[in-house]
């Protein structure tokens, strides 16, 4: 039984409160008017409201106007579904299982744990105890600052921790289970501690540098010291998120947190430094000051997804991860929000199960990117100063989207407000059309903007506009913007002084404009020489690949003239210039398995693939850092994956070493060596994998398993992995990434997968319902189809399954299968004849 005591004031007289509770029973309440003005009043009846998760309290007689106390006793579960206050299964170093009790209180979920007023804005302080046996380590927000025996029971400890600031419910978090701790301190004197499973305290050392070394930074950066004498990061063995930002106790998933010197990859390392840097960037930005409704979460999650990059860019410059966001957030916020169902940025939210529908893409992704293009619009000294007032004037506050925009445009003196609205408040945005003519020395450039559709070019009559900052360089210095100007209307011409009829002129340098580019054939051809040549920045060379990459797709031009500028990447040395080549293919390598010719893209893809290959190797070279790591792994993960002889040939004679224990593979070399032997590989192979996983230590490894498993060929094996997928040995958030990664291995897997989650519905939406999993599931289960009957097959199927914090996710899956199907139709013929005509003999 828990009791909870709440200093509350009555603004009006009234016999009743309302409360926010879900799951939890009320024994008693009474209010006791403060200063022993008046009686202690019993509250006589309890109503629950479960579908509003609201409970009213009924007392005999009006509370007074004024402030006083307000106790409740009750009683509430320790649930299952990894929201509330719930239990985490752990297995002991002796393999004995055991439960932690957590907390996941974003975004309507304290109330699962006390009854209370559980929205950003209605901010209290906290005071926590927590009655523990007495062998248990237990955490909150604050310092612990008592400790002492339970006087009923001496196996049990009454922990009492420090007041917190005044925060909202959602910040809120306490753990109890068994651990153990690296511990630093920052340069600023704050007490840093990781906590880690029992035994594995050496793994937190990684994450502990990177803590250490951030909070300097933000508290540089925002010239506001971090608020609170401790922080705690610890790793959570089932947790549906990624992260939790909590004031001063971040839960982790164990791979977002744990790394092993000798077994983690390059790629862990880089997303527990992601991780680490987005989660306490929000100690400041979403914890200190927070959003005034759910219709602000961008604010919180665009500006994290955004900063952790300038953080991790601080604490590792060779990692090039300004390039690396802009294939994983940028290209692919364009994706979504390309669709007729994006959503825009500032969601109007009204019901819980429509708060956990924004944890997108759009909020996360596209709200990094028109940061990062507000940042570069203002620049970097007017941006820490607009930020440095933001904090300050709202600190311990509330704050909307607007009271951002007043800051920075006050420290930078231009029209913020009236640009990024555009951005926030109306969804999509524009493909800006450019095309030329030389007149003497000076180039004039014609610019127009309309809305890009994934479809199509928005042709309606209402056509919305975006206040567009433009920058344009030219072939005499790559590196350097020429001119600036802000495109307001819907069509512009700009004269460039002194551009000689040789040189090209590229728009968008570092591809920090949220838009894409559709360029006069004339120009773009006198770009393709600056991909061969390496003379376009790395950045620019990807986003020109991108741009036409989705042009094709939405039928502007043809998917071949996109196979071609691929073979121009032949002598590419960028990994993040590979890796979003590599995605682009593996979509069309997806969407031409519906056709009769799957093998010879998979040709292509070797042909290209190969030259970078035999120039890499299998094994790592003096003097070569972290891309050169990933780069390799992609690389033979991609040959592999397409069937190339002598990959194969070579993974499979390492997994045997491995297997044996002759040779164990480098962390980096497993990913792509799994892929490519269960790929090719029979009952055995999956047998082997299988045994792999449960003989795993760490849950990095599982991972990394459990994502192949679904590249196996055989309908019967595949069978078997959808089965394990939800068996114990898998934890219950990652089941989700087996199953996508059947759906998306073949054509089989896919309709394996899909008839599966059909078939399992109930027991995965009971699992996932109401968290951001459940739109993951489906989306990875059915956004390959490409036949316009299967559009119509989703649809049906969750008219009468419901999932309510999905439904945006359904539609845009069925959008999704509509343009697979009209892009087949209209260019598969094209480039069969294209793959069948470079392999033909020169007459």
């Amino acid at each position: 039984m828990s009791a909870m005591t709440y200093m509350s004031h009555v603004n009006l007289a009234t016999n009743q409160i309302v409360m926010n509770c879900a799951d939890i029973d009320i024994i008693t309440a009474s209010f006791v008017p403060e200063g022993g003005e008046g009686e202690e009043i019993n509250a006589t009846g309890f109503n629950y409201q479960n579908e509003d998760e609201k409970v009213t309290l009924s007392f005999p007689s009006a509370l007074q106007k004024g402030s006083g106390t307000l106790k409740i006793d009750f009683v509430g579960e320790l649930n299952d579904k990894m929201k509330g206050f719930y239990r985490s299964k752990y297995a002991t170093p002796a393999g004995e299982i055991r439960y932690a009790a957590v907390t996941q209180f974003e975004a309507t979920d304290a109330r699962r744990a006390f009854p209370c007023w559980d929205e950003p804005a209605i901010k209290a302080t906290f005071d926590i105890s927590l009655i523990v046996p007495k062998d248990r380590v237990a955490l909150s927000n604050m310092n612990v600052i008592d400790r002492k025996p339970h006087p009923e029971d001496d196996s049990l400890l009454e922990v009492k921790f420090a007041t917190t600031p005044i925060m909202s419910t959602y910040l809120v978090a306490f753990v109890i289970g068994e651990y153990d701790f690296v511990e630093g301190q920052s340069s600023d004197g704050v007490t840093v501690r990781v906590y880690t499973p029992t035994g594995k305290a050496e793994q937190g050392k990684f994450a502990l540098e990177v803590a250490v070394k951030t909070l300097p930074f933000y508290n540089d950066y925002f010239n506001v010291p971090y608020p609170l004498p401790k922080i705690d990061l610890i790793a959570i063995a089932d947790f549906a998120a990624g992260a939790m930002e909590n004031w001063g106790l971040v839960t982790y998933r164990e791979t977002a947190l744990l790394i092993d010197p000798k077994n983690s990859c390059s790629s862990s390392r880089q997303w527990v430094a992601l991780v680490v840097g987005h989660e306490l960037a929000h100690q400041w930005f979403g914890n200190l000051v927070t959003m005034e409704w759910w219709t602000h979460l961008w604010l919180n999650e665009g500006f994290a997804s955004w900063i952790e990059y300038l953080c991790v860019d601080h604490c590792f410059p060779d990692y090039d991860i300004w390039t690396q966001f802009v294939s994983a957030d940028y290209t692919r916020a364009l994706d979504l929000d390309a669709l007729d169902n994006s959503h825009p940025i500032e969601v109007n939210v009204g019901h819980p199960s429509e708060v956990d529908e924004i944890f997108d893409a759009i909020s996360y992704s596209k709200g990094a990117s028109v940061i990062r293009m507000l940042h570069n619009y203002i620049g970097d000294e007017d941006f820490r100063k607009g930020m440095h007032s933001y904090l300050l004037k709202f600190q311990h506050k509330n704050a909307a989207t607007e009271d951002l925009w007043d800051c920075l445009e006050q420290a930078s003196g231009k029209p913020i407000a009236l640009v990024m609205s555009s951005w926030t408040k109306q969804m999509g945005f524009p493909i800006i059309v450019v095309d030329q003519e030389q007149q003497g020395d000076d180039r004039i450039l014609k610019i127009s903007q309309k809305k890009f559709c994934a479809s199509g070019p928005h042709n309606g009559e209402d056509c919305p506009n975006w206040m567009v900052p433009i920058s344009i360089c030219t072939g005499e210095d790559p590196g350097c913007t020429k001119l600036k100007v802000l495109l307001d209307s819907p069509e512009t011409t700009i004269t460039i002084n002194n551009v000689s009829p040789d040189q090209w002129v590229k728009i968008n340098p570092g591809t920090v404009g949220f838009y894409r580019i559709q360029y006069s054939s004339a120009m773009l051809e006198s770009l393709l020489p600056g991909i061969r040549d390496l003379t376009l920045l790395p950045v620019d060379r990807l986003g020109l690949q991108n741009d036409l990459f989705s042009l094709s797709r939405a039928g502007m031009i043809s998917t071949v003239e996109v196979l071609k500028l691929m073979e121009a990447f032949v002598n590419e040395p960028n990994y993040t210039v590979w890796s979003d080549l590599s995605c682009n293919l593996g979509v069309l390598s997806s969407l031409l398995s519906h056709t009769d010719f799957h093998e010879e893209i998979q040709e292509f893809i070797r042909d290209l693939f190969t030259p970078i290959g035999l120039k890499l190797g299998w094994e790592c070279k003096q003097g070569e850092g972290h891309l050169d790591a990933l780069l390799r792994g992609l690389v033979l993960g991609k040959l592999g994956k397409a069937g190339h002889k002598p990959t194969l040939e070579e993974a499979r004679r390492r997994f045997k070493d491995h297997v044996e224990g002759k040779q164990i593979l480098s962390a980096d070399l497993r990913s792509p060596v799994y892929l490519t032997v269960l790929k090719h590989g029979d009952s055995a192979t999956l047998d082997t994998m299988l045994k792999l996983h449960k003989q795993a230590d760490m849950q990095e490894e599982k991972n990394r398993i459990e994502r192949v498993l679904g590249a196996i060929s055989a309908p019967d094996l595949i069978q078997k992995v959808l089965t394990f997928a939800l068996s114990e040995d898998v934890r219950p958030q990652d089941t989700v990434s087996v199953i996508g990664g059947v759906a998306g291995s073949s054509k089989h897997g896919r309709k394996a997968a899909w008839k599966f989650v059909k078939d399992n519905w109930e027991e995965l939406h009971n699992r996932y319902q109401g968290g951001f999993l459940i739109s993951r599931l489906i989306k990875l289960s059915v956004d390959g189809f490409a036949i316009d009957k299967m559009a119509a097959e989703v649809k049906s199927f969750f008219e009468s399954h419901h999932a309510p914090a999905a439904e945006r996710t359904v539609q845009q899956c069925c959008e999704n299968i509509l343009l697979n199907a009209a892009w087949l139709k209209r260019d598969a013929d094209d480039i069969h004849q294209y793959l069948l005509k470079r392999k033909a003999p020169p007459v």
